[in-house]
């Protein structure tokens, strides 16, 4: 079941959701609209490999806008802090990011319950496109959990994105068995 505005509202009030900041304007029928953070990175070496670390480089989005290249992997971050404690977060993007022909994550999209922090984009466009920090980017879109929860993802010993940052995370795959 997905939650309408007033189940979200029931949730933020009774901190089953948080997010911070919380402006009334960006909640819809039955989502809320997330906006891109300050900072970008990209990776340093153009060849990734998954079981070493793979640097970034971060840097802020200039006040008059960066264009993002098509065949990069821009990580990007919301403005908004979340925590949820009771439902499944899904990330999606706006129409009218996708329509400017920007993807907001490569599949990363859904969240864990008890995830709590700001969000990781991997950004990639069909075409060179201007993007601005605040612009909106995404909504989030909160499934309710049946069932008792046995690990919370903040709670989990081996869980990797649980340090609160305003900045984009690199992957943490290296930190797997395999």
């Amino acid at each position: 079941m997905i939650l309408s505005d007033s189940k979200i509202l029931e949730a933020l009030e009774k901190g089953q959701i948080v997010i911070e900041p919380y402006r009334p304007e960006c909640l819809g029928t039955n989502s809320y609209d997330v906006h891109l953070g300050k900072y970008l990175a990209t990776y340093k070496n153009r060849i990734l490999d998954a079981k070493k670390h793979n640097e970034i480089v971060v840097f802020e989005i200039p006040e008059d806008g960066f264009v993002l290249e098509p065949g990069i992997l821009y990580l990007g971050v919301t403005e908004e802090y979340t925590e949820t404690h009771n439902s499944v977060p899904f990330l999606e993007g706006k129409s009218s990011v996708g329509r400017l022909g920007i993807d907001i994550h490569a599949t990363a999209g859904k969240g864990d319950v008890g995830f709590c922090n700001t969000w990781t984009l991997e950004i990639s466009c069909t075409q060179p496109v201007r993007i601005y920090a605040g612009m909106p980017i995404g909504q989030l879109i909160y499934f309710l959990v049946e069932g008792d929860i046995q690990k919370y993802y903040n709670k989990k010993g081996d869980a990797k994105y649980t340090l609160r940052t305003d900045k984009p995370v690199e992957s943490m795959m290296w930190k797997n068995t395999f």
